[in-house]
């Protein structure tokens, strides 16, 4: 279990690494052409976004590669499903069901690194 713990908690942070370092570095005009629903959003918003993910990222993976706080794994995981189900919510309400399938995988993702995270500590 701690090496599907593993595997799922770096596929986890790399994917929510690159989105939230874009989302919080490039400009919103940059960022439009690959993601739509941002003109739905601030540009603080979009960056508060990016910064939440960068966060739920280095919260999934910190505490496995330190030791320190494992609990944390966990909490930063539910925190991504968070992020995941708005994340759902804002496409569906946008007519954009082409997104939602990677969404979903990225929510199972999240999930399934929490339950690893609480069963194994």
């Amino acid at each position: 279990m701690i090496i599907a713990l593993w595997i799922f908690g770096i596929l986890l942070t790399l994917v929510y690494l690159l989105s939230g370092v874009s989302k919080t570095f490039r400009s919103k005009a940059a960022l439009e052409p690959r993601m739509a629903y941002i003109e739905d959003f601030s540009t603080w918003q979009v960056k508060g976004i990016g910064v939440v993910e960068i966060l739920g990222a280095l919260g999934v993976i910190l505490p496995l590669a330190t030791g320190i706080a494992p609990v944390i794994t966990g909490v930063a995981a539910i925190g991504l499903v968070i992020v995941q189900v708005v994340a759902i919510a804002v496409h569906v309400r946008r007519k954009e069901g082409k997104s939602v399938p990677v969404n979903i995988v990225l929510l199972l993702l999240a999930v399934v690194v929490a339950v690893l995270r609480f069963v194994t500590l």
